[in-house]
């Protein structure tokens, strides 16, 4: 199936794209480690099945150097050992964050007291902000059938910056 839209070929839909990836940039920038971005990132992909956003994040990952054995366990972490509890605090913010709807109370205060024992304000104002912005990005993409697969990392270089 085609993608029923390029947003990158309207003039509004660039537009918003740059400002929407700029919006970003403080939690690139952010001390929060790059890798638990990335892991963030794909974990709410998958859950949102957004093909594309899947094939970003995976790629941005191994080319940040993670390691295949984490990404490929990135969808079932309750059950891995390669996480550290500061990740596993992370994923589950991603998990109950995206699914707002299903847990019918938000982020648990569990998951919460968690995070804050690993990460200091800068960094959970990142995680806040990462969770919201990957699923504005899985709703964009989704919504549009934009598929995965042809993605290579800093192809939007020039076009966003």
């Amino acid at each position: 199936m085609d993608a029923r839209f390029n947003m990158f070929e309207n003039e509004l839909g660039k537009k918003f794209s740059k400002r929407f990836a700029n919006a970003g940039m403080p939690i690139q920038q952010s001390t929060l480690p790059k890798s638990t971005q990335e892991l963030m990132a794909l974990r709410a992909s998958q859950i949102n099945g957004c093909g594309w956003c899947i094939d970003a994040h995976t790629k941005d990952a191994t080319a940040a150097g993670e390691s295949p054995v984490r990404l490929h366990l990135v969808a079932a972490w309750r059950e891995a050992t390669v996480f550290t509890e500061a990740e596993r605090a992370a994923l589950a913010l991603a998990e109950e964050g995206t699914r707002i709807a299903d847990a019918h109370q938000g982020v648990s205060d569990e998951t919460w007291a968690q995070v804050r024992k690993h990460y200091d304000d800068d960094q959970t104002a990142a995680l806040v902000c990462l969770v919201a912005m990957i699923n504005a990005a899985n709703r964009l993409a989704v919504i549009v059938h934009q598929r995965g697969g042809s993605y290579e990392p800093g192809m939007f270089a020039e076009l966003l910056g």
